[in-house]
């Protein structure tokens, strides 16, 4: 499901900042992005990450800096600056050029200017990241709370609706015999056959018919999996990936029963079924 989570806490006056963001996907899929010098972070972030969503691509972005009107230490190692000119001096002894080095070169060189606060020390400010991410988290799992009452209503009304569908196919499933024995009686008339419908092998054939368009079994699997699919639309536990796999079984018992039916009004029914049910597969990818 979809949902955002921002947060900010300020702590040993740095300011650390997260942002959650999740959509739709059948697996879980967690995209961290931390400040370089907090990267060894990542696995402790996207464990945290873990145990609270289970289906989804999660976005977690991390951010610090300096709270208020604080400033780091500005420092200038004047020995690693004598390092580059001499280094560069001797360079140009060498190569028999003069190489010219300014002072914007050496402000850029790495290590000459650095900020004291900038650095920062993992394990310190680690209780600050899960902080901060568990703040992130708690509102982003509030939007998906909200976005999953309304997804639970929709699967209860769709479950409803393919309910009454089945229950007019079980409905209308003994007059398939009927319907059969009296097309079989004028097809025997129309060909100028007279033959007592008690004859053996018209009962023969009837049963045959009977036993190859009997529905029992499948409905009677229908309905023990829209009791478990209901359990699971009630369930506080995740249960996307479970849901998923019961609409796949639906799917296969109503596909069989329109192979059996060889009614066109039962047919019409499992159409309209299987559209329904269609539309709760595609709403089930978003249940975490």
């Amino acid at each position: 499901m979809t949902g955002f989570g921002r947060a900010e806490i300020v702590l040993d006056g740095r300011k650390f900042r997260a942002e959650v963001a999740s959509v739709n996907r059948k697996q879980t899929d967690i995209v961290v992005n931390l400040p370089r010098e907090l990267a060894e972070l990542e696995p402790q972030v996207r464990a945290l990450v873990g145990r609270a969503v289970s289906r989804g691509r999660i976005n977690v972005y991390l951010a610090c800096e300096l709270a208020g009107e604080q400033h780091g230490a500005l420092r200038v190692d004047h020995d690693l600056a004598k390092q580059y000119r001499d280094a560069l001096a001797e360079l140009s002894g060498e190569l028999g050029t003069e190489l010219v080095l300014t002072g914007t070169d050496l402000l850029r060189a790495p290590g000459v200017l650095t900020v004291a606060d900038s650095t920062m020390e993992v394990d310190s400010v680690w209780p600050a990241i899960e902080k901060v991410t568990r703040k992130a988290m708690t509102e982003l799992i509030k939007m998906r709370r909200t976005e999953g009452k309304h997804l639970q209503s929709d699967l209860v009304a769709r479950l409803e609706t393919l309910e009454r569908e089945v229950a007019a196919v079980r409905e209308l499933a003994p007059s398939v015999i009927e319907i059969h024995r009296a097309n079989l009686k004028r097809r025997l008339a129309e060909g100028g056959v007279e033959v007592d419908l008690a004859d053996e092998r018209i009962l023969k054939e009837i049963g045959i018919f009977s036993d190859r368009s009997d529905i029992s079994e499948e409905t009677t699997r229908l309905a023990s999996h829209f009791k478990q699919f209901s359990k699971y639309i009630k369930s506080k536990e995740p249960v996307g990936r479970a849901m998923d796999f019961l609409s796949q079984e639906l799917n296969r018992e109503l596909n069989t029963i329109g192979s059996k039916a060889n009614s066109a009004t039962i047919a019409q029914h499992i159409v309209n079924a299987k559209t329904e049910l269609e539309k709760m597969r595609e709403q089930v990818q978003n249940v975490e």
